[in-house]
C-alpha cells in the first residue's frame, strides 16, 4: 500500500510539473507573438521607406537577444547556467528551460521597445551592439535585483518601507526600463532630417493605419499571457489579474479616444498604455482601481506624445518614452496607491517602497543608456548618413523596398 501511495504521489508530481511547464510554455508563445505586434505597430507608424527595416529589426533583435540572455543575462539575473549536458536540463519536464524561454521574451521586449523610438535614422549594426549589451548586462542586472532578490536590494526596501517593491509583471522592470533606455537613445540620435522647418514641426504621417492597428491588437491579445502567466505556475493563476488587465486596457482606450479626439493612432496606443501601467499591480488592484490606472495612463500617453512633438531634440517616433517609460513609471507608483486596502486592493504594498523601486529603475536605465549610446556614438556612430536617411533605411540597409514591384 505504501509503495502504491508513493508511486501515486510521484505520478501526481510529474503531472503537476508537466502542467506547469505547459502553462508557462503557452505564456512564452503568447509573449513571443507580441513581438509581431511590436513589428507591425512600427511598420504602420513609420514612413513607407522604412517599413522593411522595422520588420527586420524586431526579428534580428530577438535572435541576438536570445543568445545574449542565454549565455550571460539569465545567469546574471538568476544564477542559472545551461552549459551542461542535455540530460541535466530535462528535470521537471524541462521547466527551468521553459522558464528561461518565458523570461527571455520579456528581456527581448527591451530592444523591441527601443526600436520604435529610434526608427528611421539609426544605423543597424551599432544599434544591435547596444541591444546585446542591454540584454546581456543592463536589463538582467535590474531584473535580478527585483525578481530574484539579488544584492539584498528588495530586503533593503522592505526594511525602509515596510514592504518590498512590488512589480508583478514588469511595469518598471520591463516597460519603464525599455522606455527610459529609449529616451537616452533618442536624445543621442537627435531628430530625423526634415522634422523641423522654419522653426515649426513637420508631421510625418503614419504609412499604414491598418498595420498600426494590427500591431496594437496583437500586442493587446498577447499581453494577457504577459500578465496572467507571470504567475509561472497553474496554481498561481488569478482571474483578478486577467480582469484587471482587461479593465486597464479599456481605461486606456477610452481616455485616448476622448483626449486624443478620435485620432486612430492615439486610440490604438491607448490600450497599450493601460496595459503597460497595470502590469505591476495587476495581481493586487481592484478592477475599478485598474480601470482608473488605465484611464490615467491613456491620458498620460496622449498628453506626453503631443508635448514631445514640440521638442526639437526629442523625436521619439512611436512615443515609446511616453508609452512605456512614463506609463510604466505611473504603473509602478500606482501600486502603492490602488494596491492598498484603502482603495480596495489586496494590500501588502507600500507607497514609499514603490517610489524607491520605481525611481531606482528609471535612474538605472537613464545612466546605463547614456553610457552605452554615448560610447557607441563617439566610436562607431549611431546615425545613418543624410543621404541614406533621405532614401530610407529599407534601401540604405536592406537594398529593397517593402513593395519592390511598385
Amino acid at each position: 500500500m505504501d509503495t502504491t501511495l508513493t508511486g501515486l504521489a510521484t505520478r501526481i508530481d510529474l503531472i503537476s510539473t508537466g502542467v506547469d511547464t505547459f502553462f508557462l510554455l503557452m505564456g512564452a508563445i503568447l509573449v513571443l507573438f507580441m513581438h509581431a505586434g511590436f513589428a507591425f505597430l512600427e511598420v504602420g507608424t513609420v514612413r513607407h521607406k522604412n517599413q522593411v527595416n522595422a520588420l527586420v529589426k524586431i526579428l534580428t533583435d530577438f535572435g541576438t537577444s536570445t543568445v545574449a540572455y542565454f549565455v550571460i543575462g539569465y545567469q546574471i539575473a538568476y544564477g542559472a547556467n545551461f552549459m551542461a549536458g542535455a540530460d541535466a536540463l530535462i528535470g521537471d519536464n524541462g521547466f527551468a528551460l521553459v522558464k528561461f524561454f518565458f523570461l527571455l521574451t520579456f528581456a527581448a521586449a527591451i530592444p523591441a521597445i527601443i526600436s520604435g523610438g529610434i526608427a528611421e535614422r539609426a544605423r543597424f549594426w551599432p544599434m544591435m551592439l547596444a541591444n546585446v549589451l542591454i540584454v546581456a548586462l543592463v536589463y538582467p542586472t535590474f531584473e535580478g535585483l527585483i525578481w530574484n532578490g539579488n544584492a539584498g536590494f528588495q530586503a533593503w526596501i522592505e526594511s525602509v518601507a515596510g514592504a518590498p517593491f512590488h512589480d508583478f509583471a514588469g511595469s518598471i522592470v520591463v516597460h519603464a526600463m525599455g522606455g527610459w533606455l529609449a529616451l537616452a537613445a533618442v536624445l543621442a540620435l537627435g531628430p530625423r532630417k526634415g522634422r523641423w522647418k522654419d522653426g515649426r514641426v513637420v508631421s510625418f504621417a503614419p504609412s499604414s493605419i491598418p498595420f498600426l492597428a494590427l500591431g496594437a491588437w496583437i500586442l493587446t491579445v498577447g499581453w494577457f499571457g504577459f500578465n496572467v502567466m507571470s504567475a509561472q505556475a497553474v496554481e498561481g493563476i488569478s482571474g483578478l489579474v486577467a480582469v484587471n488587465s482587461l479593465m486597464a486596457m479599456v481605461g486606456g482606450t477610452l481616455a485616448a479616444l476622448w483626449i486624443g479626439r478620435n485620432d486612430p493612432g492615439f486610440i490604438h496606443n491607448g490600450p497599450l498604455a493601460g496595459l503597460v501601467a497595470v502590469c505591476a499591480g495587476s495581481d493586487v488592484f481592484h478592477p475599478v482601481g485598474a480601470l482608473v490606472v488605465g484611464l490615467v495612463a491613456g491620458g498620460i500617453f496622449v498628453a506626453l506624445f503631443v508635448w514631445c512633438q514640440r521638442q526639437k531634440s526629442l523625436d521619439d517616433v512611436l512615443g515609446v518614452w511616453a508609452l512605456h517609460g512614463v506609463c510604466g513609471l505611473w504603473g509602478g507608483l500606482a501600486v502603492g496607491i490602488f494596491g492598498s486596502t484603502t482603495f480596495g486592493g489586496l494590500g501588502g504594498v507600500s507607497l514609499l517602497g514603490q517610489l524607491l523601486g520605481s525611481f531606482a529603475g528609471v535612474a538605472f536605465a537613464v545612466v546605463t543608456g547614456a553610457v552605452i549610446y554615448g560610447a557607441i556614438r563617439m566610436t562607431l556612430g549611431l546615425r545613418l548618413t543624410e543621404e541614406d536617411e533621405f532614401n530610407g533605411a529599407d534601401l540604405a540597409i536592406h537594398r529593397i523596398r517593402a513593395n519592390p514591384d511598385l
